[in-house]
């Protein structure tokens, strides 16, 4: 861990819970004087120290982290790059508020956000589309991307729902046979629900459950994992709604956001049960983190395993922590879950020069790639092609590029990392957050000018110009 001041954060967790230096020097164990030291930054807060507030204070020790800080730093620079001022923050400014100041960068984050939401009025208004008293539904996060700060929130771990899962994992090797058999037995037995095969996915779905009648129908298409999973998943509403239901009433979503967010934590346990925590990480370290071996030992797909791997972040008892992404041919990201800090910008796209694209250069083929951000940090990524197909010859199918990512100081457990230089910097090829909030001026691949600083215009660069001609 490297040296962390965060003393501001530490006086604000005790002004919380009105407690004196003296009293919280206690409670920790520490002299009032040490405790003083930290307030003031001038002393590192240890991990150590981090763990007596954990423990003591139970407090979720995530808002300390190098791995929070990192984002939120993401977050401002993100809200800051199109400033009417037209100043440029660099990076150092920006983890400095993020590390010292941090309500204050919440309020610069609620402020923007509130500044988009009056743009998008006066568009409206202007365009004279209805009613602009209330916030514009344009610029309410969509349900999906608020289910996806949920699981970020979580760090892409839900300890009730593991548990549960691995437990019911036991059950069904202690019984033997296929998974699926015995989820569909349990289904039936537990619940009075019977599942039936149909010859094609049903209503646009791989599953659909009728609850009047009592009956589940599964594509017969479906491969045994998949149809485990879609068996787990609606298990898991039906047997463990009041897990599922503690944490959506926790998150505050609207109807549409809840909704999604229940789907998708009976989906996280369909997966934990597939590929069970102790089991599945015990493997991941045996294998040194190979994707592929992973899929043939458990019987599931690329895809499967790299979500799973996302989710090992179980207190005392972690993986590696991965970012898992999801994008198609046009950039568009349909999948986005992160146990780390990794962020990529929305206002920017993504970086051309990242490898989830070079993927589809070469359809099912593992690409490595260790990229550098603008603020130094390093990251291994590899990325490989995936295909989805619902029918037979000449059915539509669907492609899309996985990425899994972790921080360079992880990749050594990886197999993956096997011949790289993971200590020479000029190895890492520089990517960005997106064009519009990327430093990197010298970019070859930049498609928009910086917009946190004025366009330096030059009548030799014709790189932004509306007519130029490429030779």
């Amino acid at each position: 861990m490297r040296k962390t001041f965060m003393g501001v954060r530490l006086r604000s967790l005790r002004a919380e819970r009105g407690m004196t230096q003296v009293a919280m020097a206690q409670a920790l164990g520490l002299s009032p004087s040490y405790l003083n030291q930290l307030e003031q930054d001038q002393r590192p807060l240890t991990a150590s120290v981090l763990l007596k507030i954990h423990r003591v204070l139970d407090v979720d020790i995530q808002q300390f982290s190098e791995d929070e800080e990192a984002r939120f730093v993401a977050q401002l620079q993100d809200a800051l790059a199109e400033n009417p001022a037209g100043e440029t923050v660099d990076q150092a400014e920006l983890r400095e508020v993020a590390a010292k100041l941090p309500k204050i960068g919440r309020i610069l984050l609620a402020l923007q956000r509130r500044h988009l939401e009056d743009l998008q009025r006066q568009e409206a208004l202007a365009a004279g589309l209805g009613d602009v008293r209330g916030p514009s539904p344009a610029t309410r996060p969509m349900p999906y991307e608020a289910v996806r700060d949920v699981f970020f929130t979580h760090r892409n771990y839900f300890h009730t729902l593991d548990i549960a899962a691995e437990t019911l994992a036991d059950e069904a090797r202690a019984h033997g046979g296929a998974l699926a058999d015995w989820l569909a037995t349990r289904l039936r037995e537990r619940h009075g629900v019977h599942v039936t095969l149909t010859s094609a996915a049903t209503q646009g779905s791989l599953r659909h459950f009728d609850a009047q009648a009592h009956v589940l129908q599964l594509s017969g298409q479906l491969a045994p994992a998949q149809r485990a999973f879609q068996l787990a998943t609606q298990l898991a509403l039906l047997e463990h709604t009041a897990d599922i239901d503690t944490i959506v009433c926790a998150a505050a979503l609207d109807h549409d956001a809840s909704l999604l967010l229940r789907l998708g934590l009976a989906n996280y346990l369909a997966g934990a049960l597939l590929l069970p925590y102790r089991l599945f990480l015990q493997s991941a370290e045996a294998l040194r983190y190979d994707i592929d071996l992973l899929a043939q030992r458990f019987g599931v797909g690329f895809e499967t395993v790299c979500h799973r791997l996302s989710t090992l972040q179980r207190p005392q008892m972690p993986g590696v922590p991965f970012f898992f992404i999801r994008v198609d041919r046009a950039g568009n990201i349909s999948k986005r879950q992160s146990a780390t800090h990794f962020h990529f910008s929305k206002t920017g796209g993504t970086c051309p020069l990242w490898n989830v694209y070079e993927a589809f250069a070469k359809p099912g083929e593992i690409q490595r790639q260790l990229a550098r951000m603008p603020d130094g940090r390093t990251y291994l990524w590899i990325a490989r092609t995936v295909t989805h197909s619902e029918g037979g010859f000449g059915a539509p199918s669907k492609t899309f590029s996985i990425g899994l990512g972790c921080d360079v100081r992880h990749a050594g457990r990886l197999v993956y990392a096997k011949g790289l230089d993971l200590k020479d910097p000029d190895v890492a090829t520089p990517i960005g957050m997106g064009c519009k909030v990327c430093e990197r001026a010298a970019c070859p691949q930049r498609a928009f000018p910086f917009t946190g600083r004025p366009l330096d215009v030059n009548e030799n660069d014709s790189r932004f110009a509306p007519y130029a001609v490429a030779t």
